[in-house]
């Protein structure tokens, strides 16, 4: 069966922090996250969305990426929320499948069938797990044995399995099925000893784009996520997505995310005063190492001119890194354009996703021109709990999108599957 990409754009926010802070009275991190749930909620936004880094950033270089625990947040935002789907990324690099398994599946449970995960190999943090950072190819080898093992953990629980009774939910062990696996990463003979989810299987999200992340998330993923600043190179890797999944026997699936950095502004010279006073801010010396890192981590870049390209014979062979491929490509890319070091250090403040900066109609335009063209099916936004930029999100671009017919209106019963487009799974 052909499944139809969605006929409307599915939207994710970011999950809000619970994070406390000196000076905080008891419940205000917690009262303001709730707040923002219901209000993501109540604007039928697809899903809730955590990134995650497993290391403390002293440098500065990613931000505050990673400062909460992505499961144990989306746990605490399904108790106040109906409807709104819940990813998590995890890292298979850093994490053990059965573990995992368990987990993300409780979070299915506890939140009615809203659960998703997303698999990344991580790039970083290998220093607090006891070892080096095993080569790209390595970590994708042990992603892909990773995601078949949940899988196949979550496919070991028949639906038929319990039943509600008096004193709650039984389940009857004898239907539950071990998996035997023994593989190059994993030996684990299962069965899994949770109940059946009610999805049977959580939404599978995946995120990496060098070529080995690619073929991944084209034979594995219902939803790969990544990074393509410009119309031609969302074109391109779309195309070459969709290549590797028919070759794999599938068709319609994975659907593609970006993440959509966007700074709204009431009409054009309100946007030109906000991007230039959005540059004013950048400390373009902190810039150069986060332009560093984006373009693998080994260079120097503090004697350069802020206002010449880059040298070529600076540029790294993208194939020769071992952190993320797919986000030195597109520095590499970016440099070689001739964009002046200036001009890459303000690029790397939003760490190479797609950037668009103007009025409610102008960013619908250019979302519009991406979801058209076939390559666009779930979108972050980005605005909430931001006083500078909230209102023009919640009473300018969405309600724009929503005119253009590009948004849903409402959520539909079936869980986060079902509001994303997918299909139930029998």
């Amino acid at each position: 069966m052909t499944l139809e990409r969605p006929a409307r754009l599915k939207t994710l926010v970011g999950a809000p922090t619970f994070t406390h802070a000196p000076g905080d009275t008891p419940g205000t991190a917690i009262d303001r996250a709730t707040r923002i749930a219901k209000q993501a909620e109540a604007l039928k936004v697809t899903g809730f969305f955590t990134a995650d880094v497993l290391h403390a950033d002293l440098a500065g270089v990613t931000g505050n990426t990673g400062t909460q625990e992505p499961l144990i947040t989306l746990a605490a935002l399904s108790q106040h929320t109906s409807h709104i789907g819940l990813v998590a990324t995890l890292s298979t690099t850093f994490a053990d499948p059965y573990n995992i398994a368990r987990l993300v599946g409780t979070l299915d449970h506890v939140s009615g069938g809203r659960a998703a995960w997303n698999a990344v190999t991580s790039s970083v943090g290998e220093e607090n797990f006891g070892g080096d950072l095993p080569t790209p190819e390595e970590r994708y080898d042990r992603a892909r044995e990773f995601i078949e093992v949940i899988n196949a953990l979550y496919d070991g629980l028949p639906a038929d399995a319990s039943k509600r009774g008096p004193r709650g939910v039984n389940v009857d062990q004898r239907r539950l099925k071990r998996i035997s696996h023994t593989g190059r990463h994993f030996r684990i003979a299962g069965p899994l000893n949770i109940a059946p989810l009610p999805q049977r299987r959580p939404v599978q999200w995946q995120a990496g784009q060098s070529e080995p992340g690619v073929r991944l998330g084209a034979e594995l993923a219902e939803v790969v996520y990544t990074s393509q600043p410009t119309l031609p190179q969302a074109i391109e890797f779309a195309t070459r997505l969709r290549a590797l999944a028919r070759d794999a026997g599938r068709q319609g699936l994975p659907f593609i995310m970006n993440s959509l950095h966007s700074l709204i502004g009431e009409d054009e010279a309100d946007v030109a005063r906000r991007q230039r006073e959005k540059h004013e801010k950048i400390d373009y010396d902190g810039g150069r190492l986060k332009l560093a890192d984006m373009l693998g981590g080994d260079l120097d870049l503090s004697d350069l001119p802020l206002d010449r390209p880059l040298p070529e014979n600076l540029l790294p062979d993208v194939n020769a890194v071992n952190r993320r491929r797919g986000r030195v490509d597109i520095f590499v890319r970016f440099a070689r354009q001739g964009l002046t070091l200036r001009e890459l250090i303000q690029q790397a403040q939003e760490t190479g996703h797609w950037n668009v900066a103007g009025t409610p109609e102008q960013i619908a335009d250019a979302v519009k021109e991406r979801f058209d063209a076939g390559v666009l099916n779930v979108m972050t936004l980005h605005g909430l709990g931001n006083p500078d930029q909230e209102d023009l999100l919640v009473n300018g671009l969405i309600p724009e999108l929503r005119k253009r017919n590009l948004l849903d209106d409402d959520y539909v019963e079936g869980g986060f599957r079902a509001n994303l487009g997918l299909p139930a799974l029998g």
